[in-house]
């Protein structure tokens, strides 16, 4: 690598890289000290950003805990509609914390969505709340809550479902109210208008083919919503502020504080899930990333950030193919032209 490649360099060539080798758009941007660039198809595209939403439902919930409206500790069957049965294991009920940490014990995926979402181009569309909330007394936790990692895509729902109800709100205002409209991203939401929806990027399998869109339902907070790279840079910079620095004014700063203070250890090495996130070290010796990905049907999507070097990197794409090796490459190579 060439420590005098520019930013704006680094992101075009990434961004050509992938273009060339998958159907669909594809936009790449990042962030590296108060620079940014963008490049690839319109930034104003719309995408699935997939299980990155998992990162807004998680730091919606650090909102609400900031502002003494609900705790970590808040078992789910409290802010879930009256007489919803929750699963338990060895005494120890499933927290808020546990569902944004992927902590609770459940499987990844709703019971009886299988077989049938297998072979569906539209797995989630039936994971309404009666849907959800009739299989969830019958799951059985794989281990007790709080104890182990186990990704789980119907704790993350469950999580956007219990917050949405107990603040008298959808998933969609949730998210509207406690992060995009204080941190100022116009165009992420579930639901899209007609506008919206008009620059939407058509969705293609691994394979290439056209694919449709997904709709989660009452899933959402696990996937169901759409982004562009402008909105998802202004996300990663809200994360940039030091933890430690009390003194900051900036948007939501409490609340990333909180998901950066909370972790559970991985198995294995230093990695650590955060509520909406994933830690761990870029190299041996490195700085801290925090990471999400995502995919649906016809997008894949990539949010890393190194807040110690005030570094981020986006990718989003209307394929099904993975982009982490060029995301995590890119912050990489960033990272190196800050040391040089």
């Amino acid at each position: 690598m060439r420590h005098s490649d520019s930013l704006d360099e680094l992101v075009r060539r990434t961004a050509h890289a992938l273009s060339a080798k998958r159907r669909g758009a594809v936009v790449v941007g990042a962030i590296r000290g108060d620079d940014s660039a963008v490049h690839g198809a319109d930034p104003a595209t719309l995408f699935e950003i997939g299980s990155v939403s998992k990162t807004f439902t998680s730091l919606a919930l650090a909102t609400l805990v900031t502002q003494e409206q609900v705790s970590l500790q808040a078992p789910l069957y409290k802010l879930l509609p009256h007489g919803a049965a929750v699963p338990g294991r060895s005494g120890e009920p499933i927290r808020l914390q546990h569902l944004a940490c992927h902590t609770s014990g459940l499987p990844k995926l709703p019971r009886g969505l299988m077989p049938r979402g297998l072979f569906s181009k539209d797995p989630y569309a039936g994971c309404t709340t009666p849907f959800l909330l009739d299989g969830l007394p019958r799951t059985r936790l794989r281990s007790t809550p709080g104890t182990r990692f186990h990704y789980s895509n119907l704790g993350a729902g469950l999580l956007g479902l219990a917050l949405a109800h107990h603040t008298g709100q959808d998933y969609d205002t949730l998210i509207r109210t406690e992060v995009t409209d204080p941190l100022k991203l116009v165009d992420t939401a579930v639901a899209l208008t007609p506008e919206q929806t008009s620059r939407l990027a058509t969705g293609h399998n691994a394979l290439g083919r056209r694919t449709p869109r997904w709709r989660l339902a009452d899933l959402a907070g696990a996937g169901g919503i759409h982004s562009t790279v402008p909105d998802l840079l202004l996300l990663a910079r809200a994360h940039l502020t030091p933890p430690a620095d009390d003194s900051t004014t900036a948007p939501l700063a409490e609340a990333v504080r909180l998901t950066r203070g909370t972790a559970h250890p991985l198995p294995g090495g230093p990695s650590k899930a955060h509520p909406g996130w994933i830690s761990f070290p870029l190299g041996s010796d490195g700085p801290q990333a925090l990471f999400h990905n995502g995919g649906t049907g016809g997008y894949r999507s990539l949010l890393a950030v190194a807040p110690e070097r005030q570094a981020a990197v986006v990718i989003l794409s209307a394929q099904a193919r993975s982009v982490d090796r060029a995301g995590l490459s890119l912050l990489t190579r960033l990272l190196r032209t800050v040391e040089a």
